[in-house]
């Protein structure tokens, strides 16, 4: 592998720098004098000399040590040939890894795309015109990956390659080289989604692929095409062709028959079938018994499956998993502001009708970074599950009747909250009696729901039986079989997880944003469009950075009150404001929120507001202007962006 000019003169000035910062030269120096003194004629060759340092270790400590910043690695593989371009990333970035010796990788490449169709356009870029990406995303045993960016185009250049680790689940076990019994027990699939991003920075969903692996134990190496399909009604219909390699490193010490690998798939299918049919026959008898309750029930909404994005009809309570987030999120409010900043977008459709349904997994809505309300509902009840909260996913309906899934707890001294997953807004629920004396003064509801038919979590779902479905009169009480139907715990935990792609762990990724640089990089792009929006209107534009700095404060205490609910910081801020305006001048100012970094449609958006218009817009004497732009990132591609424009003038009036 050749490299280029200024990356030799790059790698030479790495070496020289590390051999001065690890004092490693005077270790060469003592081993160089120990050979030649070991030597009786005091003088050796070079390949005598590196052959000592070799021998003593000191070679191989300082290549270990140097971290090289290339995009090839290159491994030994057992066929004798070297894996290029492997992309490892649990991040966006692309990143670089040794593959441990003593661990059972698979290695993933791919080679192309082929046959999409849809994109016979997007091949013939134009000048000046940014063209739509594809962007693979991969997930195994909770290792998720991400491809870079690939132009769209019918036969896209999608070349990639993941390092996936096969593992045991069990403790004390997880170290060691996982054998192929051990592998062809191993049922979790590889669940890829592909995304098309676009130049403004939407996404779409193109396709949703479980692999089934365990076909490689046969051979250590295959090659096969996958057939990518299309998204809930289109499920049936192909998006395009990907080209794949499946190996196994390092090489297997023996290998299984392809029957047999083919005989434990098939095992595996009949017993989910199984399982499957027997829940079903169990939710007809539920179901049954429900409505013999009141035959009105048929028309409360009692979900107990829902269609995911390959159209299959799955229980509810199989896509909430209890997720820990880690590092990357403190409290439960903070998750919930988390989940209210990926975009909310409905399920598209084609032609009229009634709003189309579909669940996402886990792991799609969060390459997606957006979904509808159930998919908010069901990422935010795992994360309250996750801190350890009794929280459940609440099926109902809000104002104007329309069908809306949100989030609630019920405290260890009966208090009940509602979690909006939309906006992160939180509501005490106080439910009213409805046999009390009407001139008793009654709790009015601040909250926008009005009904509701049924709660889930990932163990129990509970169908709501009460005389009403009004949220006003509802009594949260699960235990109290006379106001909810229980659906038997063990029947849900036989289904739960039956199918391997259900149980699919999906970890929150850190973002991969420099808050800084997107912050500054915003800033700058709005200040050039304001200049020129002032100018096309005849107006000059000064711009007061002091004034800019002193709103900082105020952005971080809008967000600090978004996660919190608490205000603070005001005092200071306002303090401030005043002694930098002189009397006479008058001072305006407008914040806004939003949930891309788009400068221009960020633009756009104020100036339909009448108050940032007359600021962007302002007119008198001694006129400045000031903007200040704060981006706070959060897990995966989340981030709350907070703008606020202010001017300070001497009215002329």
């Amino acid at each position: 592998m050749a490299l280029p000019p200024e990356k030799i003169a790059e790698l030479k000035q790495m070496i020289h720098s590390h051999l001065s910062q690890a004092n490693i030269q005077s270790k060469i120096r003592n081993a160089l004098s120990e050979s030649v003194g070991e030597d009786r004629s005091g003088h050796m060759e070079q390949e005598a000399l590196l052959a000592n340092l070799k021998k003593q270790g000191l070679v191989t400590n300082i290549m270990r040590d140097l971290k090289f910043d290339v995009t090839e690695k290159q491994l030994p593989d057992p066929q004798g040939e070297v894996h290029a371009d492997i992309r490892v990333a649990s991040t966006p970035s692309r990143k670089v890894t040794n593959i441990d010796p003593s661990r059972r990788h698979l290695y993933i490449r791919v080679f192309r795309g082929k046959a999409f169709l849809e994109h016979l356009q997007d091949g013939e870029q134009l000048p000046g015109r940014p063209n739509s990406n594809f962007v693979l995303h991969v997930n195994f045993r909770g290792q998720r990956f991400r491809s870079l960016p690939t132009p769209c185009a019918v036969e896209p250049d999608i070349q990639e390659a993941f390092l996936l680790e096969l593992h045991k689940q069990s403790s004390g076990e997880a170290s060691s080289m996982v054998d192929c019994p051990s592998m062809l027990a191993i049922a979790d699939p590889i669940h890829l989604v592909l995304v098309r991003c676009d130049p403004s920075g939407d996404s779409n969903l193109l396709s949703s692929h479980y692999i089934e692996w365990r076909h490689v134990l046969a051979s250590g190496r295959v090659n096969t095409s996958l057939e990518l399909m299309g998204i809930g009604t289109e499920n049936q219909v192909p998006v395009g062709i990907l080209d794949i390699q499946l190996e196994l490193i390092p090489k297997l010490p023996q290998i299984l028959a392809e029957d047999v690998i083919s005989a434990q798939i098939a095992l595996e299918k009949s017993k989910q079938a199984e399982r499957e049919r027997l829940f079903l026959v169990y939710a007809k008898q539920w179901w049954r018994e429900y409505l013999q309750i009141r035959p009105s029930h048929s028309q409360r909404l009692i979900k107990i499956f829902a269609q995911d994005e390959n159209g299959s009809s799955r229980p509810t309570c199989s896509y909430i998993r209890a997720l820990r987030a880690g590092r990357l999120l403190d409290t439960p409010r903070q998750a919930a502001r988390f989940v209210s900043l990926i975009n909310y977008a409905k399920v598209p459709t084609l032609g009229g009708g009634e709003r189309a349904e579909l669940w996402t997994s886990m792991h799609t809505f969060l390459c997606l970074n957006k979904g509808d309300s159930e998919d908010h509902a069901v990422l935010l009840c795992g994360l309250l599950l996750g801190f350890g909260l009794d929280a459940y996913v609440c099926v109902g309906t809000k104002s104007k009747s329309a069908a809306h899934a949100w989030v609630v707890t019920i405290a260890t001294d009966g208090l009940v909250t509602f979690w909006e997953s939309l906006s992160g807004h939180r509501y005490i629920h106080r439910s009213v009696n409805p046999d009390d004396p009407p001139d008793l003064k009654q709790y009015k509801p601040v909250h926008p729901y009005r009904t509701v038919g049924c709660v889930f979590n990932n163990k129990c779902l509970y169908a709501n039986s009460q005389p009403t479905d009004a949220i006003e009169v509802c009594d949260f009480n699960f235990h109290n079989e006379s106001k909810w139907k229980a659906m038997s715990p063990d029947a849900i935990s036989s289904v739960y997880g039956a199918a391997p792609g259900w149980a699919c762990v999906t970890p929150l990724c850190a973002s991969g944003v420099d808050t800084h640089l997107a912050s500054n990089s915003l800033e700058q792009e709005l200040r050039s469009l304001v200049t020129d929006h002032r100018k096309d209107v005849g107006l000059t534009t000064t711009w007061n950075d002091q004034l800019s700095y002193l709103l900082t404060p105020a952005l971080a205490a809008y967000e600090t009150e978004r996660c919190t609910g608490v205000t603070s910081g005001t005092e200071e801020f306002q303090d401030a404001i005043r002694r930098a305006v002189p009397d006479g001048h008058t001072f305006k100012g407008y914040p806004i929120q939003f949930v891309h970094r788009n400068a221009r449609r960020a633009f756009s958006t104020c100036l339909r507001s009448p108050v940032c218009e007359e600021i962007i817009n302002c007119r008198g004497d001694h006129v400045s202007l000031a903007i200040r732009v704060r981006v706070f990132t959060y897990p995966e591609a989340a981030c709350a962006t907070w703008i606020m424009f202010a001017c300070k003038y001497k009215s002329v009036l």
